[in-house]
């Protein structure tokens, strides 16, 4: 499937900005099962300063900075994609996936292998997912089992997540942690997704945020509507010997050809589209919108 992807951020400042410095994780990156064809990026006012650089985990982060007056920001990018992700998807489900039980990954985990090694770094607390909750634990505990395949577990897990929680938008912020979340069991797909990163890590296992889209399709009969779609987040968790194997508690699914991955890290902290400072007095008004077209 290929898609034309239009993500637009507006800040409006209730009095004028007179610089700001700003990191975004905008642009698609390259993976497994998806390549990207196209890409710009419009920033009004004009950056006096713009530079892109791949980080640690191989994101495409654009730093920019406005050292004009201003009182709104506009960041917008147009992005082309493809996806093909059926084969590995259908691998997900292969005895290479399923059959590896969660003793025998914890003692894989042990060894020095250059993959392993690089998983192991997604086992670590993050900046918003600490082992401070023994809920947390015991929750994952219902799910994940020495004997039983991680795989399986990780996919009750997501449906379990999915059932137990409701998706509340504006319940949460971006800072609200992964505790109050788990108490109140609401919060948005961010949330979701960090509440499976924590369990997962809980009992040993690497798990990896993962940001990007998802096509949201409308009921039959109805139009998309332009903005409907929004940035996404789920989990993808490392089973050793075969490789990263993604989930989506906010839907129930395992993701395919509809989930278009931006970046991924140890949690939000390390891939929010857009993060920055202003110097200025005053509040701001933010404003997302993020249109997915499928090219037939």
């Amino acid at each position: 499937m290929v898609f034309n992807v239009t993500h637009t951020t507006t800040y409006k400042y209730n009095a004028p900005v007179n610089y700001c410095h700003n990191i975004a994780t905008l642009r698609p990156r390259k993976s497994e099962g998806q390549e990207l064809l196209d890409y710009k990026i419009n920033i009004s006012p004009k950056p006096a300063e713009i530079t892109e650089r791949i980080d640690f985990f191989g994101n495409y982060i654009t730093r920019f900075s406005i050292q004009t007056e201003h009182d709104t920001l506009k960041v917008t990018t147009k992005s082309k994609i493809i996806r093909h992700y059926g084969a590995i998807y259908d691998s997900f489900f292969s005895d290479a996936s399923r059959n590896i039980t969660m003793d025998e990954a914890l003692h894989a985990l042990r060894g020095n292998d250059p993959i392993v090694m690089d998983a192991k770094q997604f086992v670590l607390e993050s900046i918003f997912i600490r082992r401070t909750d023994k809920y947390i634990k015991e929750y994952a505990e219902l799910s994940f089992r020495g004997d039983r395949s991680v795989f399986d577990a990780a996919h009750e897990l997501m449906q379990r997540i999915y059932t137990d929680f409701d998706f509340v938008s504006g319940f949460t912020s971006i800072s609200t942690p992964v505790e109050e979340v788990m108490k109140e069991k609401k919060g948005v797909c961010q949330d979701f997704a960090q509440i499976a990163i924590a369990c997962i890590r809980s009992v040993g296992l690497p798990a990896r945020y993962v940001s990007g889209y998802i096509e949201t399709l409308p009921p039959p009969g109805k139009e998309k509507l332009i903005g409907a779609d929004a940035s996404h987040a789920w989990f993808s968790v490392f089973i050793p010997g075969f490789g990263w194997v993604d989930f989506d508690p906010t839907n129930n699914q395992i993701p395919k050809d509809q989930h278009i991955v931006v970046g991924w890290g140890r949690d939000y902290y390390d891939v929010p589209p857009l993060k920055g400072v202003v110097y200025g007095s005053g509040k701001s008004k933010l404003k997302v919108s993020v249109d997915i077209a499928r090219i037939d």
